[in-house]
């Protein structure tokens, strides 16, 4: 079964930090554009990052500065750092991948496979 899972989420105060998780179960990385989308209560779901096969990442203006993505294709997953976390940032995270080349890589109906989330809540 082909599949994606988030880990890393969690509660943390405002400027702290957390390192997100998407592992690929199933299938291999490594020709693999693999997107961090974010849903808040209330709100679409928006792109915040993504990471092409050959490592060319891109950010929403909302996380530059702030997050960094990265993969490790020999454990088959990438990570999302996320630092200086805001309130505005508490949403599920979710991770995307796709081998397709994307025209739209900011679309998460986009990409072929999803995970279930991970919860983000940044609070004092």
């Amino acid at each position: 079964q082909l599949q994606l899972v988030e880990s890393g989420g969690g509660l943390v105060q405002p400027g702290g930090s957390l390192r997100l998780s998407c592992v690929a179960s199933g299938f291999t990385l490594d020709n693999y554009v693999i997107g961090w989308f974010r849903q808040a209560p209330g709100k679409e779901r928006e792109g915040v990052s993504y990471i092409t096969s050959v490592s060319n990442v891109r950010y929403a203006d909302s996380v530059k500065g702030r997050f960094t993505i990265s993969r490790d294709n020999a454990k088959n997953t990438v990570y999302l750092q996320m630092n200086s976390l805001k309130p505005e940032d508490t949403a599920i995270y979710y991770c995307a991948g796709t081998r397709r080349a994307l025209f739209r890589p900011w679309v998460f109906a986009e990409y072929d496979y999803w995970g279930q989330g991970t919860q983000v809540t940044v609070s004092s």
